[in-house]
């Protein structure tokens, strides 16, 4: 008789591990899992979680200065769903055997990266219309995809965050289509809004696949389920239809239908300032870790008495 295959046992328990994920079923935190999966999550979730919190900061520095009060009612409440997307990621990531103070800790050394397009300022109001139709649309495409992602924990929680995003991002376009109504001046400050984080939003997609040093595993192993490419291209699709309701441009003059592909056609992004943006350089990244660590270092005393409080509650039941 022939001799029996002999398979090593790392090599059988990552079969198994991999059979589960084209099987599509989930991968959860007592499951067995290769390192590198274990590690590229944790980097994924807390990227996630971070761009959370951090993001947080832009629109927030607009929530007293508003137009109205249902306007600021609106925006504070946009800016505690972030909040809430924040720690459930956080918690996620917690169950992969990383901490809550780690992961912030990788935050303020810059060892751990958040979304780019978070250091780009929001001189007008117009910006809140602007982030929360193309930055949360762009994040919307991304985010759905999650809701399938193979690891449990991450996908779960996906599901509630992309039900909010999506309301987020047709708040946003309200208000564009508000100022898109309006005066001459509204109108320009519209314009002028959509010009500027037009080009930002194509790269919160990142680098093209070709350049992206994890995209491949990561769809082996289902933790993406579409290319950077592939996303992009659904976003400008989607954006150079709805601009038209808007009766504004997208500040592309490359930008046209293809009959043949059945997309738009669109000009190259500038990498040197993705990147230049990505390394700390943009125009607001010390400011936006400058404030994240002041609000750690005074949120220290909370923390401090939660933790005592929490002693004394089990010393008592004790």
């Amino acid at each position: 008789m022939p001799d029996q295959e002999t398979v090593h046992p790392d090599a059988l328990v990552e079969r198994i591990f991999q059979d589960k994920i084209d099987q599509e079923v989930k991968i959860e935190p007592k499951d067995w899992m290769p390192d590198a999966y274990r590690k590229t999550n944790i980097r994924q979730i807390s990227q996630h979680a971070h761009s959370e919190i951090v993001g947080m900061l832009p629109e927030g520095n607009w929530i007293t200065r508003a137009p109205s009060l249902k306007r600021k009612a609106i925006l504070l409440a946009k800016v505690q769903d972030e909040a809430g997307h924040g720690l459930y990621l956080y918690s996620a990531a917690e169950t992969l055997g990383t901490t809550r103070e780690q992961t912030i800790n990788d935050l303020h050394s810059g060892k751990a990266k958040y979304s780019s397009i978070f250091n780009y300022p929001t001189p007008s109001w117009a910006d809140m219309g602007a982030i929360g139709w193309l930055v949360d649309g762009a994040a919307i495409l991304n985010q759905v995809m999650l809701c399938r992602t193979s690891y449990g924990p991450y996908a779960r929680a996906m599901v509630r965050i992309c039900k909010e995003e999506s309301f987020h991002q047709r708040q946003g376009f309200e208000i564009l289509w508000v100022l898109s109504k309006g005066t001459d001046e509204q109108k320009a400050m519209c314009q002028e809004s959509i010009n500027r984080w037009w080009w930002p939003s194509l790269m919160m997609f990142g680098p093209h696949d070709s350049a992206s040093t994890n995209s491949e595993q990561s769809m082996l192993w289902k933790i993406k389920r579409k290319s950077n490419d592939e996303l992009r291209q659904n976003f400008v699709d989607m954006c150079a239809e709805q601009v038209k309701v808007l009766g504004m441009t997208l500040p592309d003059p490359n930008l046209k239908w293809n009959a043949e592909t059945k997309h738009y056609d669109f000009g190259e992004i500038n990498w040197d300032e993705f990147w230049n943006v990505v390394k700390g350089n943009g125009p607001c990244n010390k400011e936006r870790v400058a404030a994240r660590k002041k609000a750690w270092e005074e949120g220290e005393w909370v923390r401090e008495a939660a933790a005592a409080y929490a002693a004394k509650r089990e010393e008592l039941v004790d």
